[in-house]
């Protein structure tokens, strides 16, 4: 029995022996997970962030670029600071700020980078790059804020910032991290996808102290970042800069439209901010300011600013009238104020002298007759009725929802229906007389800048529009833009009705709106004064022009400034003359404008 003991000892060694050599060779050669490991120790993963596609106008001015910042990157395991004081001084934190930093990093991983200090600009990491050496585990990640070279066209063109929690969560293609920058308004968020290019990776190798040794491989599975396409905007930039100015100290929009296209020439916001201020470190401080700002101005009142329509919405009742052939060029009725208040002219009128005249009690009757067609025997059915297939018509215009811009946030407006009037009074409980004040585009009814301006160009085509939109190719391809924005959109009124709507358009502005007159420049327009409760009324001015081949369409809001034919009639046409001869050629009436001395 003893003389088997050495053979037992030597087997046992042996199977340990196996045993060992078997797991080695399973760590060595089959399994590659402890190498992969080990590489992750040794491999520093460098994000390559893409450069942010150019925007331009439409006639090649850059509105919006790159400019290079830097993010100051910690490894909280390399890290290490003899003197705090001295630390905080050089790079310009405080101490409170570099242990938030350093907790916030640490809690995020303590051996892979994360951000300590975000958006240095080129000045300031001119003071810090020589000190990066005396601080292991500290290095910079280059990337790109935009910058604009003017200040113009803020809330069309929009801001970048990093992505919340929120947008991380909805991105189910995980192409986003932490940190990450990303549009959040303006063109910047609606193609965020065309601009923000394709991220690149690098890989590093570094020994334990974080320095770099070169490429893992020579670079065999680095990728290469590819920018952001390249957008070109519909807007004229020296038209949208020129109405800024005419809109400086005011409170509205301007919104211009190439009718034959649907592209926005120029959309303002008044007032509006230097988009220069949302860009680098200061960020979340200046966007505190703004949004603090009782001006509002970074409320997009083009397509978020809802108002009644007031006499503009005339046309559009006109134009409903002759397709329903309730209304001809010929009918007529008398100005009849005790239905409503009038301004003073020769009665009764005909359909064009209601136009040129804006006539209240011409809309009260002709929109009774609409709504009124006796097709049933209860009144307040027959209004029911009525008002349904009214207002069938009129969304085909256009309103009543979002037209569908290429910007976030655009409101709808609200043309009534029998189920808004059925819930405030109950059905069966309203008839003409609760809702006569739609006839003159008042009650509750309500549209946008950017819905009557697509007005303007439904007028100037004779019956169709395009969607508007403020981007016109995509790296110089047209056909690359939403097709919706290519797409022409019928509005279901004969072409022939709008010949004399256009003509009495063209009468009204010696009428109503004198002052907008351009000589040799035949425009179109209609005046509109928007009843505000809490104020002054709103100035409001739709035209086209030339009327024999428009170019541009227009409406502008300014609020609490009365009557039409004044700010919003003049500012218009400065607008129209300055974008079809380039130059303006009435100095009285810019300033006029300027001043802003209307009521």
């Amino acid at each position: 029995m003893n003389d088997q003991r050495p053979i037992t000892i030597i087997i046992a060694i042996i199977l340990v022996g196996a045993v060992l050599l078997t797991k080695l060779f399973l760590i060595q050669v089959a399994d590659d997970s402890f190498l992969k490991r080990a590489e992750r120790n040794a491999i520093q993963r460098v994000v390559d962030h893409p450069y942010r596609g150019l925007v331009n106008d439409r006639k090649g001015n850059i509105m919006v670029y790159n400019n290079p910042i830097f993010d100051l990157m910690i490894i909280p395991k390399e890290f290490s600071v003899k003197d705090t004081t001295r630390f905080c001084e050089i790079f310009q934190i405080s101490k409170e700020e570099l242990i938030e930093g350093y907790t916030a990093a640490r809690k995020y991983s303590y051996v892979k980078p994360s951000p300590l200090i975000k958006q240095i600009s080129t000045s300031e990491f001119a003071k810090i790059q020589d000190y990066l050496i005396d601080y292991p585990g500290l290095f910079v990640m280059t990337r790109a804020v935009r910058s604009y070279p003017q200040p113009s066209a803020a809330n069309a063109l929009g801001y970048i910032g990093e992505i919340s929690a929120a947008q991380l969560e909805r991105d189910t293609l995980k192409y986003y991290r932490q940190g990450d920058y990303v549009g959040l308004s303006g063109i910047e968020g609606f193609y965020e996808k065309e601009l923000r290019g394709v991220k690149g990776v690098k890989y590093k190798m570094v020994n334990v102290r974080g320095v770099d040794k070169g490429s893992f491989k020579s670079g065999e599975y680095d990728t290469a970042s590819v920018a952001g396409h390249n957008l070109t905007s519909t807007i004229d930039l020296a038209l949208q800069q020129y109405g800024e100015k005419l809109m400086e100290g005011k409170k509205g929009s301007v919104v211009a439209i190439e009718p034959k296209t649907g592209e926005i020439l120029a959309i303002i916001s008044a007032p509006s901010y230097d988009p220069n201020v949302l860009t680098g470190s200061k960020f979340g401080s200046n966007y505190l300011l703004l949004n603090r700002d009782e001006s509002k101005p970074l409320f997009n009142r083009p397509i978020m600013a809802m108002y009644p329509p007031g006499s503009i919405f005339k046309i559009v009742q006109s134009l409903v009238g002759l397709q329903m052939g309730v209304l001809t060029p010929n009918t007529t009725y008398a100005c009849n104020r005790s239905l409503v208040a009038c301004h003073n002219h020769s009665s009764p009128v005909n359909l064009f002298g209601a136009i040129r005249n804006s006539c209240n009690p011409y809309y009260h009757q002709a929109y009774r007759a609409m709504i009124n067609r006796e097709v049933s025997s209860s009144t307040f059915k027959d209004t029911e009725i009525g008002l349904n297939a009214w207002r069938e018509y009129v969304l085909k215009f256009g309103l009543g929802s979002p037209l569908g811009v290429d910007l976030f946030n655009e409101k709808g407006g609200s043309i009534p229906s029998s189920a808004l009037y059925d819930r405030v009074y109950g059905p069966g409980r309203w008839k003409y007389s609760t809702i006569y004040s739609l006839s003159i585009g008042q009650g509750e009814m309500l549209v946008t800048p950017l819905q009557m301006a697509n007005l303007a160009a439904i007028f100037a085509n004779k019956g169709y529009y395009y969607v508007p939109h403020l981007v016109k190719a995509i790296d110089g391809d047209n056909r690359r833009i939403p097709e919706k924005y290519r797409t022409k959109m019928e509005v279901g009124v004969d072409a022939h009705h709008f010949d004399m709507v256009q003509d009495a358009m063209a009468e009204a502005i010696y009428g109503t709106a004198a002052r907008a007159a351009i000589k040799d420049i035949t425009i179109a327009g209609k005046t509109g004064t928007a009843q505000n409760p809490q104020g002054e009324d709103h100035s409001v001015f739709i035209a086209f022009a030339p009327k024999e081949d428009p170019k541009i369409a227009i409406a502008v809001y300014v609020e609490n400034a009365g009557w039409g034919g004044r700010a919003a009639a003049s500012t218009a046409s400065l607008m129209i003359e300055k974008y079809i001869r380039g130059e303006v050629t009435r100095p009285s009436l810019e300033e006029y404008v300027l001043a802003g001395k209307f009521m």
